[in-house]
């Protein structure tokens, strides 16, 4: 989360989406943490970016993975700029410490949908001239 939230930052994400960023998992991976709760700490701005961040743990796994596809060219700035940030950490983490439980097709075939994500998304910031 720090990496997402860190790259958010260095790519000219707003106060919001940097606060978005440090959150965008936590109704997904901290039950019993909800939108109404994060609303309240953290304004409607913030929550809805987390909105559009978060998965329905409810839909299957893989049609979760297929809706973050087709739900990609709908997204804010703010939430193309934490996608992209959340599939760079992710890319670069299989690359330098991948789960052990992992095969390199399960690799391939991760990094390949994550472009599939990205590819959609419709604004880009010029990430080549930024840095951390």
């Amino acid at each position: 989360m720090k990496e997402v939230t860190e790259l958010v930052a260095a790519w000219g994400g707003s106060e919001s989406a940097t606060a978005a960023a440090l959150l965008h998992d936590t109704v997904e991976d901290c039950p019993p943490t909800n939108f109404a709760e994060i609303e309240q700490d953290f304004g409607s701005e913030v929550v809805s970016i987390v909105r559009e961040m978060t998965d329905d743990k409810s839909v299957p796994k893989a049609e979760r993975k297929k809706l973050q596809i087709v739900n990609a060219a709908k997204k804010s700035e703010a939430a193309c700029l934490i996608k992209l940030a959340d599939k760079s950490s992710n890319v670069a983490a299989i690359g330098s410490s991948p789960p052990t439980d992992w095969s390199a097709e399960l690799k391939r075939e991760y990094v390949a949908w994550a472009r599939t994500v990205v590819a959609p998304l419709p604004y880009k910031p010029n990430i080549r001239t930024a840095s951390l």
